[in-house]
């Protein structure tokens, strides 16, 4: 059973699910909202409480201000806003794509929330050495959603990215045409929320000398992506060696219950 809330927090509201019993695992993505989740969710709610939420501004997550940008520093409040609210001390982490950055900057933030952060691909493209090249990118993809709108932004961050567009196993949009919905969250990601997100500088100090255990994930079949050198070279910073997890980028999609198997693994560790 799946039960729905909200939770005011400064500058809005956000919306979480809550599914499943015992310890309690909460499920990060940006700007993958709650939904995009539930596989996986379903996957691991026989032995875990887990939570997911859409991040502010995206889908049930209102803002009183429309125009305020979404950085991890204010998503990793949200997450702590999330756990006072549940009456959680700690909890365990999963976060993907910019739902992992958002986990490290809860990890340097808030020590001592976090059991385990398990970072699957952080995009955090300060981290390469052609840094000043891709911040250039991402400001050319974000001028193509003003100038031209969603639909040629996401063909750019996607081929950017390193997905072969059109190609075999490439990402395909849902049939039909998109919701004003998904054109909403797809607007504010672009205009609110990829530059904060791409150029977030992870507190390595802080990851390594707190109590919280970091782990890094990394799909078995993104070797061509953008992701695979960002995530990398986090690990290569914290002294560690990725976690494999199956699939590519949004290997949790396709694959929950396997991916779900992997997680399950690496938060019984310690």
């Amino acid at each position: 059973m799946t039960t729905t809330h909200t939770l005011d927090v400064p500058g809005g509201r956000l919306h979480y699910e809550i599914r499943g019993t015992g310890p309690l695992l909460l499920v990060a993505g940006a700007p993958m909202a709650a939904a995009d989740f539930a596989p996986l969710a379903d996957a691991l709610a026989g032995d875990r409480t887990v939570v997911t939420h859409d991040p502010r501004g995206i889908s049930g997550s209102v803002l009183d201000d429309p125009e305020q940008d979404s950085t991890p520093e204010l998503r990793a409040d949200d997450i702590a806003a999330l756990l006072d609210a549940l009456g959680a001390e700690s909890a365990d982490v999963f976060g993907s794509s910019g739902g992992a950055v958002t986990g490290l900057a809860l990890v340097a933030r808030h020590p001592g929330r976090v059991r385990t952060l398990v970072a699957h691909e952080p995009p955090l493209l300060e981290l390469l050495p052609d840094a000043a090249e891709q911040r250039a990118t991402t400001d050319d993809i974000v001028e193509t959603f003003h100038r031209k709108g969603v639909g040629p932004a996401w063909m750019a961050f996607m081929a950017h990215a390193g997905f072969d567009i059109g190609g075999e196993g490439a990402p395909t949009p849902p049939p039909g045409e998109p919701s004003a919905e998904q054109l909403a969250d797809s607007a504010r990601f672009f205009a609110h929320e990829l530059r904060g997100t791409a150029r977030y500088v992870p507190d390595v100090p802080a990851l390594t000398a707190g109590p919280a255990r970091v782990v890094v994930g990394i799909g078995a079949a993104s070797g061509g992506l953008l992701t695979y050198r960002t995530t990398t070279a986090l690990a290569e910073l914290l002294g560690t060696r990725p976690v494999e997890f199956p699939g590519d980028h949004g290997g949790f999609l396709g694959r929950p219950e396997e991916f779900a198997a992997v997680l399950r693994t690496v938060l019984a560790q310690k």
